[in-house]
């Protein structure tokens, strides 16, 4: 914990110093709000009928890697689980403090049901044990949601994840639809605010994304096709966007060469030419952006670019409250995270240059971060370059 900030000497005979060279950053830790660790590969529906123990070490990998790029907190919006929080609490693995919302809540046939629709089910007694794994568990109608709501906060969810449209990575829905209804979207909310938790929704359209913050969804994922009357409506109700672009520029660049089907190759391309007037869409009307990055598989170590995607369109100190206070605030840890403040976590990054004058400083995490510190632990430190 950071116990004084001041100008001057300040008095900690025991303590370690760190001499900053001038022209140096002091800033605090980055946030990723919307990961997926266990995402070993594009093909989600492999992904969650791997085994636990081999993705458990994809994860660590994973989580090591961004914790080198300066993300000493991660929001995990689909797969992670408790005991992949508790190693990282314990000190098993290196990595970013993590808030895992467990599995993803799908309807039949949504984002989150990755099945192909010329699967034959007639023959299981029950449609939904064709598909409920790691990843996501499909549920139909409001007492079923209700249930798996209740299921994951058992599991010790910090949040709870709803797909309320289409989205590019699933087989059988189109991605400018919604899924779920006004019902079964409240029982979410409803379930999810007696836990003392919130619900984040996936949601591309503009129609999805405004049901989503009118039936009180906390944080909108993605936002991609957000108009301006959503984005004032998003902003009255006080929810949260957090767009992803940068998994959209590597699939867009990457995704055919990778194999990643065609006809979600066909529903990306309706996202790609969207992206940046959406941020200019949502900060014109106020809204509270978050800092997210979505990628999957061997992506994952595009995770930086996020800050050079971003900055095409927007000023450097909106990027960075996006990764720090903003996504903190987003996370209910206020004070806590995403600041520099007695009483704040010690995750302090010291960099070397200013993030406000060259963004892509934080795109260049292997040479501009000097000293990586997370919950008053040193992480990483070398002499600048």
């Amino acid at each position: 914990m950071i116990q004084e900030i001041k100008e001057g000497p300040i008095h900690a005979p025991s303590a370690r110093v760190i001499q900053a060279r001038g022209g140096s950053t002091l800033m605090p830790g980055l946030i990723d709000a919307h990961v997926h660790v266990n995402a070993s590969g594009l093909d989600l529906a492999r992904v969650a009928r791997t085994p636990q123990s081999y993705l458990a070490h994809w994860a660590a990998a994973f989580l090591a890697g961004t914790l080198d790029r300066g993300f000493t907190t991660v929001r995990d919006v689909g797969g992670a689980d408790a005991g992949l929080a508790a190693a990282l609490r314990d000190g098993l693995l290196p990595g970013p403090r993590l808030f895992y919302g467990g599995r993803v809540i799908s309807q039949t046939g949504g984002h989150g049901d990755f099945r192909p629709g010329d699967l034959d089910l007639d023959h299981i007694p029950c449609g939904c044990a064709g598909h409920c794994d790691g990843f996501s568990v499909i549920a139909d109608g409001v007492d079923a949601v209700r249930k798996a709501v209740r299921e994951e906060c058992r599991r010790g969810a910090a949040h709870i994840k709803i797909m309320a449209s289409g989205g590019v990575s699933s087989p059988t829905d189109p991605l400018e639809r919604c899924q779920y209804s006004d019902d079964e979207i409240a029982a979410a909310v409803d379930e999810a605010t007696r836990a003392g938790i919130y619900v984040a929704a996936h949601c591309h359209p503009a129609e999805a994304i405004r049901r989503a913050a009118q039936l009180g969804v906390r944080t909108i994922e993605h936002g991609t096709l957000i108009d301006a009357e959503t984005a004032r409506i998003v902003a009255e109700t006080g929810a949260f966007v957090v767009p992803t672009l940068a998994i959209i520029a590597a699939l867009d660049s990457e995704g055919e060469a990778m194999g990643f089907p065609p006809p979600m190759m066909a529903k990306l391309r309706m996202l790609t030419g969207a992206v940046l007037e959406g941020l200019q869409t949502m900060r014109s009307a106020g809204v509270q952006m978050g800092f997210g990055t979505d990628l999957l598989g061997e992506l994952q170590d595009r995770q930086s670019s996020e800050f050079l995607l971003r900055a095409q369109v927007l000023p450097a100190i909106d990027i960075l409250r996006s990764a720090t206070s903003i996504n903190a605030r987003l996370l209910g840890q206020e004070g806590r995270l995403g600041c520099l403040a007695p009483g704040a976590v010690a995750d302090i990054l010291l960099v070397a240059g200013d993030p406000l004058g060259d963004i892509s400083l934080l795109a260049r995490p292997e040479t501009a971060l000097v000293t990586i510190v997370q919950g008053g632990r040193i992480h990483r430190m070398r002499e600048p370059d």
